[in-house]
């Protein structure tokens, strides 16, 4: 088992899928589902003369926050830049059965203090382009899943990998309860590098890593309440957030919710149309409309300082 305290202590951009994994958790209490050990790689890849991982990029396993079962899912990013197959799939999809599962056996009487938990830890681009339909099919299952744990187990997302959230995991993430970002996790649906191949780099320059943090960035994403939490980039800080939503009812954790319902829907559209009228060119322009002025500080700050500067999208 890797040193808990250590990861505990490190980056949360700076470590690999299982480190996150197991830092996301109490000490000492993650277990892996179908580890490198067991071989399980994707049937595909080979066919292509591609390397396989005995994980298939996407480490799957259960630990606890105090007493409630906490089953973790981490992507991968070094591993074909953490893109979901069937493999990967089926152990995600399996992961969010087994939530269920769990939820079904505890008692009522006890969830307060045992309701199951799951985290998905992104850091990917999405569909796995070598495994098609497959891979489509995969990010289908798992949302189904998602939707099968509404109002009964709470769905994390946590996103502050150096891939990122993007493409149909993008999707994914939406469909989640509660988003938790640091200020360097990313999240979209087309990568920056793809939007500048359709669009032109006059439109968007993806090199210009200044612009991709604030339109793709947590500090974004949080003023646009597309995620819910914005934590430093610090492994502990993660875990803190997880523990805190442990705590919380089920009808907390809904409100949290931005897509869901036509209620949801129709403030999600109604966002669309007011950056429309205001015609909203550079996310700076929408951080003022609401009420942000010194746009460089909130650029410029840590977390603790932006949290205490920043002005949200209003509910």
């Amino acid at each position: 088992m890797r040193d808990w305290n250590k990861i505990s202590a490190r980056k949360f951009s700076e470590i690999h899928a299982r480190e996150r994994a197991i830092g996301l958790v109490d000490k000492d209490t993650f277990t892996e589902f179908l580890g490198p050990r067991k071989k399980f790689s994707s049937p595909h890849l080979p066919l292509l003369g591609v390397a396989v991982e005995f994980d298939d990029g996407l480490v799957s396993g259960m630990g606890l926050i105090d007493k409630h079962p906490v089953f973790v899912n981490s992507m991968e990013g070094k591993f074909i830049g953490g893109s979901i197959g069937e493999v990967g799939g089926a152990k995600l999809v399996m992961s969010l059965r087994l939530a269920l599962e769990t939820y079904n056996m505890i008692p009522e009487e006890e969830l307060e203090s045992r309701r199951p938990l799951v985290v998905i830890s992104f850091e990917t681009g999405g569909v796995r382009l070598h495994e098609a339909n497959a891979g489509l099919l995969a990010h289908a299952e798992v949302i189904d899943a998602i939707q099968d744990l509404r109002h009964k187990v709470p769905v994390i997302a946590v996103i502050g990998s150096k891939v990122g959230c993007f493409g149909g995991m993008g999707f994914v993430a939406a469909a989640t309860d509660v988003v938790v970002m640091s200020d360097v996790g990313r999240l979209g649906l087309t990568g920056p590098e793809v939007i500048e191949q359709e669009v032109g780099k006059e439109e968007f320059d993806a090199s210009d890593k200044s612009l991709v943090y604030r339109t793709t960035g947590g500090k974004h994403k949080y003023i646009v309440r597309d995620c819910n939490y914005l934590v430093p980039d610090k492994t502990a800080a993660f875990r803190d957030i997880i523990n805190q939503l442990s705590r919380c009812s089920m009808e907390d954790i809904e409100k949290m919710r931005r897509i869901g319902s036509m209620y949801l829907v129709n403030k999600q559209l109604a966002f669309i149309n007011e950056v429309l009228e205001r015609d909203i060119r550079d996310s700076r322009d929408l951080w003022r409309a609401y009420g942000n002025s010194d746009i460089d500080a909130l650029i410029d700050s840590d977390v603790e300082e932006f949290l205490t500067l920043v002005q949200r999208r209003p509910l």
